[in-house]
Order: C-alpha cells, then structure tokens, then sequence
C-alpha cells in the first residue's frame, strides 16, 4: 500500500509541475503579444519608427480587389510625413471595381506628395489601372504593361446537365434576373445586357488612358486592344515614361520635385496592424499547445491559408490579364 500511495503522490506531484509549466508557456506567449503590440503603438503615425525625412515604398501584388483596409492606409499615408511614395506593382489586374477603388486611393497619395510608379515584373490591365494614378511610370524594359480591356466570363453547364439528366427550374421576376446562370444556353437578351457592361467598362478604361497618359485616338486605339506592351514599346506608346527601377525613380524625384538624391527609402505595409495575424497565430499555437490543446492548435494554422483562397474569389467584371498557357 505504501508503494501505491508514493505512487499516487508522485504522480499528482507531476501533473502539479506539468501544469505550472503550461501556465507559464501561455504567460508568456501573452507577454510577447502585449510586448509587439506595445511596440507597434511606440511607431508614428506612418507606420513605420518616425523620424527624419524618408520616401515611403510600398507594393501591390497579385490580384486586385475591394480592400476599404487598403485604402485607409493609404489615406494614413497620405497624411503622414512621408516625403514622397514610390509604388512597386506587380499584378495582372483584377475586379474593375477593385482597381478603380485602388486607383483613387492612390490619386488621393498624388495629391498630397509626390508618386512615381515603379512597374517591377507586370502592370495589366487593373494593375496598369492603379499604375496610372501616378504622374510619373518607370518601367523595367521586359516589364509587361497594357492588357487594356474588360472581360465578364463565366461557366456554362448546360451541356453537361444535359447529358446526365439534369435541368435546374427556377421562377424568376424578369428574364434577365440571374442571367446568365451557368445552367442553360445565354439568351441573345442577357447576352446584349451583358455586352453594354463591357462596353460601358471599356470605356470608361479608355477615357482614363486617354486623359491620365495624354494620348492622342491613333496612339490610343493602338493600345487599347486588349494587348500587352514591354517597357520598351510602351515608352514609345506613352504607356511608360522611363526605363528603369527603383533608382530610376529615386532619381526622377530629386530631380523633377526637389527631394535628396540620398533620402532613405522605407517600407510602408498596406495591411492593417496584425491584418495577416502572422504574430497571433503563432502565439497563439504556442499556448494552445502547451496546454494540451494541440488539435486546435491546428486549425488555427489553416485560417491564413482560408484568407488567401478567399481572395482570389473575383466577383463582376474583371479588368485581369491572363498569360497564356505554357508548352
């Protein structure tokens, strides 16, 4: 009995320890949210160490669409002590509203500080949209731009249903209510109801490349055909005002708007603090695993990944470019 009692107690001595030590695993993973979080607010308004005169750099990428978040950045941005901004792209564009919604955020910029437009690797279509809120494009001489044009595409699977059997039946208040669907042929009513979308898109587009890039109706029909352009064409279309990089632009700014050659340039993060929750979700694995919680633990990885699938689901029309397929 004497040996099964020690055990006992030995046991609830080490379940005593065990539990102290996931206590303390979860103290402090609270420690160094409190500590990053306090360390964010010690930062100016700009969101980034103030002090001393810097231009702010900051990229878009990948697929644009509605971002309010992204735009009040920008707007912090454009209150913030920030010299001048200079803008990396790379995207192929993405929902027209998106885009347009991008663009003026970014005019919003231009008209506060100087903006220069550094395309890295592509500016289509809407990317090339937010490309034209600045004054100034420099291009890469392989970067692609262009891609003018809009596009409403959609499936259509009516022939499969067809041939397994299926007919969807729906009542609706007018024929071109949820049209086109998907599930049967495109009447020639949605189809012209849809085509005065495009066209009404289009433009719009064309009006904001004629304006934004003074461009005459020759040069402008030469562009505006849905194609992509390298740097080097598109200087001679008036697509790019320079050949360069991020020094080109450096350069360009000391030189048309007076700023120093040597001003540091900084990173401006268009998300919102902790919008990816990169920090937290690490802490937070940190402590769900230490109290045993390992599963949970889990789950809490996948979220980003969910974000990231969310995102590329484009509603509307899209102002996208599509790079052909590869052999």
């Amino acid at each position: 009995m004497s040996l099964e009692t020690d055990h006992i107690v030995d046991r609830r001595r080490m379940r005593r320890k065990l539990t102290f030590w996931r206590v303390l695993a979860v103290l402090i993973a609270v420690v160094a949210i409190v500590a990053v979080t306090a360390t964010v607010a010690r930062r100016g308004v700009d969101g980034i160490t103030a002090g001393g005169d810097y231009i702010a750099r900051i990229k878009i990428t990948g697929l644009i669409r509605n971002d309010q978040e992204r735009v009040e950045s920008l707007e912090k941005l454009a209150k913030g002590s920030a010299k001048a901004v200079i803008v990396h792209i790379d995207s192929p564009g993405g929902t027209t509203a998106g885009s347009e919604q991008l663009h003026e955020a970014l005019k919003g910029v231009a008209a506060a500080k100087p903006l220069v437009v550094v395309v890295d690797g592509l500016a289509a279509s809407g990317g090339y949209i937010a490309a034209m809120s600045a004054d100034h494009i420099v291009a890469q001489e392989t970067s692609l731009v262009g891609s003018i044009g809009v596009l409403f595409q959609y499936p259509n699977f009516s022939e499969v249903l067809k041939t397994v059997g299926i007919k969807v039946e729906e009542i609706k208040s007018s024929p071109l209510k949820a049209a086109p669907n998907g599930f049967e042929p495109t009447s020639p009513e949605a189809r012209a109801a849809i085509e005065a979308l495009v066209k009404d898109s289009y433009a719009w587009f064309r009006g904001m490349v004629r304006d934004r890039r003074k461009m005459d109706d020759a040069t402008l029909d030469r562009v505006t055909d849905g194609r992509v352009f390298t740097g080097r064409q598109g200087v001679a279309l008036k697509l790019v005002d320079e050949l360069g990089n991020e020094k080109t632009a450096i350069a360009w700014l000391a030189r048309e708007k007076g700023l120093k050659a040597n001003t540091p340039v900084r990173d401006w993060d268009l998300k919102p603090r902790f919008g990816d929750l990169s920090i937290l979700h690490l802490a937070a694995r940190v402590a769900l695993e230490a109290v045993g919680l390992g599963p949970l633990a889990q789950r809490v990885e996948t979220w980003g990944s969910i974000q990231a699938i969310e995102r590329l689901n484009l509603d509307g029309l899209l102002a996208l470019w599509h790079a052909p397929a590869g052999n």
